[in-house]
């Protein structure tokens, strides 16, 4: 964030393996030679209506942060602003249960949490995985010749912006649904068989943002084929309507000056660029072994999983799109 930059420089620690400078999932604390602890928090506003599912996605899409990191999750905390009072608390009850039974899934445990009397709902949750300090992954390190995988489509932000517009079929908003309250967990395991170069998952910034941070980290430049992109169905009608999220708009502009955009559409740019709850993850790996950790994806249950570009050596972009 653009206010980070404001703060007093932080005096460096020897055991601070990850901290904020590279815009990174998670931080990361060596504990001891064999053992590094991953902290990350996220909350936010319901984006779904189902209390339950809205608690199944904040879960995993804060547990993400620590599968991006290539940890394991093992103790959570629950963040809560709640009108308690307006809304009464069984829907609380609802988003809690939602939650936890996503933090059971990623075999974590909840150990309690904080709550406030808030207007608006909010909800999250603070993570805290585990992971060798030698096999921590950052979203720095890309090397030319990589190509780039991705495990989740994009469009979500679109798409749950046209649930709130009531301009989507149940059966798209049933697959967005779906694809966030998704855990990231096969993805990750799946990668420890592989020598990932860098990786992040795609959340608010969207796929370019988080590219861009990736490029930008490892000194590269990204290739990415729009055709080969996964895209949840209905999202580049919805983007044609002008059904787009705030957040997706920022990105674009903040971005306009990193990426070549080639003969891309504005709707297609405004897509790379959307505002992602609980996406996917985004990993440079060896081209060598960008098809069997892709197949290793599917089978996982990762249908929409893909090579989206490649890594090149630095060029006046972070980022060139192509067709």
């Amino acid at each position: 964030m653009q206010v980070l930059r404001l703060l007093p420089v932080q005096e460096p620690v020897p055991e601070l393996l990850v901290g904020h400078e590279t815009s990174d999932d998670a931080g990361v604390y060596k504990l001891t030679e064999s053992i590094a602890l991953i902290q990350t928090i996220d909350y936010f506003t319901p984006i779904v209506d189902d209390p339950y599912m809205f608690g199944q996605i904040a879960a995993a899409n804060a547990l993400s942060d620590v599968y991006a990191m290539g940890g394991e999750p093992k103790t959570v905390l629950n963040i809560v602003g709640y009108p308690v009072k307006k809304l009464g608390p069984d829907i609380l009850a609802e988003i809690l249960r939602g939650a936890s039974d996503k933090v059971k899934e990623a075999g974590a445990v909840t150990v309690g949490g904080h709550s406030i009397d808030d207007q608006e709902p909010k909800f999250g949750l603070s993570v805290t995985g585990l992971a060798h300090p030698d096999k921590i992954w950052k979203n720095v390190g890309a090397l030319p010749g990589d190509v780039l995988v991705l495990s989740k489509p994009i469009g979500v932000g679109i798409m749950t912006t046209g649930i709130k517009r009531s301009a989507v079929s149940p059966e798209q908003e049933q697959e967005v649904t779906e694809t966030m309250a998704l855990l990231n967990k096969s993805a990750a395991e799946a990668l420890q068989g592989f020598t990932p170069h860098a990786v992040t998952d795609v959340t608010g910034f969207g796929l370019l943002g988080h590219g861009s941070e990736i490029a930008r980290g490892s000194d590269v430049s990204f290739e990415i084929a729009l055709s080969k992109v996964p895209v949840l169905d209905g999202t580049y009608e919805l983007a044609s309507k002008g059904v787009v999220p705030g957040g997706s708009k920022s990105n674009h502009k903040w971005l306009i000056d990193d990426v070549d955009y080639e003969d891309i559409s504005a709707e297609e740019q405004i897509v790379l660029c959307d505002a992602i709850t609980s996406g996917g993850l985004l990993v440079s790996l060896p081209e060598a072994e960008a098809d069997q950790y892709v197949e290793a994806l599917k089978a996982q249950g990762l249908i929409h999983a893909a090579v989206i570009g490649k890594v090149i050596e630095k060029k006046d972009k972070l980022i060139y799109v192509k067709r």
